[in-house]
């Protein structure tokens, strides 16, 4: 994504962990956007039951998150860790 940050959120329904992951990424892109209102940032999620590649290469990981299609981190996500990350990409 050109001049921002595009963000992956790869996992199914019903999984615990990628409804925590999904409640941090939204706590984390809102508070980093509302700091940077020029940062542009796009949040996409995928899910593993509607595609047999993303199952086979994720399946015991989820939920993942992909920054720029980049792994970043699978299972839990520290907001900490996370915001830094968004600023990197952002001031690199």
């Amino acid at each position: 994504m050109a001049n921002g940050i595009e963000i992956t959120l790869i996992g199914k329904p019903g999984c615990h962990l990628c409804e925590d992951a999904r409640l941090v990424l939204d706590q984390v892109v809102s508070e980093f956007t509302d700091a940077r209102p020029a940062a542009s940032v796009t949040v996409t999620e995928l899910n593993i039951q509607d595609d047999a590649a993303l199952a086979a290469k994720h399946a015991e990981e989820i939920p993942v998150v992909l920054i720029n299609g980049n792994m970043h981190t699978y299972w839990r996500i520290d907001a900490e860790r996370l915001m830094t990350k968004l600023t990197e990409t952002t001031d690199a």
